[in-house]
């Protein structure tokens, strides 16, 4: 599916009853190698220990409602908001037990708890997990440090770019 495609029949024509497209994690900037003059890489990230060369640059686009469930990442996150709205809620590692790790070595740093509608009934400490959350703007850059979880939705049409680094 081409990048043109999918706005067409995700962001566009989006009707009630279609599933939600979500160009997550996606490496755009690979693929459409124009759009990488337009991003410029935070200079926060250049005081990690690798090159700039090894700084992952991911997109994340799509409509309303889309959601990328509570987990953690092994590097730090710079995640900026271009276009539309994103709802955040952050948890420290230190919450961890609170937050129901999957216990798959596949999915173990993702979260089994729903974290708008939570089954409290097989989660009972997740209601106790202390927790920061914001709306993060077009224009803005949220640093979300590494092993800290993370619950993303967006409000409305959505582009973000994220910069991993270590």
């Amino acid at each position: 599916m081409t990048v043109g495609e999918f706005i067409d029949k995700y962001i566009l024509q989006q009707e009630e009853g279609n599933p939600i497209g979500y160009l997550a994690q996606h490496q755009l900037f690979e693929q459409i190698p124009e759009l990488r003059q337009d991003i410029h890489i935070p200079d926060y990230c250049c005081l990690g220990d690798k090159d700039e060369d090894e700084i992952t640059i991911n997109a994340w686009f799509g409509p309303t409602g889309t959601v990328s469930p509570l987990h953690q990442d092994p590097q730090h996150n710079f995640l900026t908001q271009v276009v539309g709205q994103k709802y955040i809620r952050l948890y420290s590692p230190e919450e961890t037990p609170k937050l129901y790790p999957h216990p798959t070595h596949l999915l173990h740093n993702t979260s089994q708890v729903d974290v708008e509608n939570p089954d409290l009934e097989n989660y009972p400490e997740f209601e106790l997990g202390h927790f920061q959350e914001c709306i993060l703007n077009p224009g803005e850059v949220l640093f979300i440090p590494v092993k800290y979880w993370h619950y993303v939705r967006s409000l409305n049409i959505s582009f973000s770019v994220s910069f991993w680094w270590s």
